[in-house]
């Protein structure tokens, strides 16, 4: 899917869904949803309407979950 490259199209609500959730391989179908409303991409997905990220996705979003996490606990 290329998580890294829709990042920025992708609603807030989505995108701290994916924060929240840095373990998920499979997206839900409403997240399938979201990303193609937000994107216009058409993700493989399974006959449940849901796609399974790739380890380099996996490894993007868990990444921006870890930076989101340290950003948030710094000291003012």
């Amino acid at each position: 899917m290329d998580i890294e490259k829709l990042w920025d199209r992708l609603e807030p609500e989505t995108r701290q869904w994916l924060l929240d959730n840095p373990g998920c391989r499979i997206l839900p179908r409403a997240v399938v949803a979201a990303i193609t409303k937000a994107t216009g991409a058409q993700l493989e997905q399974d006959r449940h309407g849901e796609t399974v990220l790739s380890p380099s996705d996996c490894d993007f979003i868990r990444t921006a979950a870890h930076l989101q996490d340290a950003h948030s606990h710094k000291s003012p």
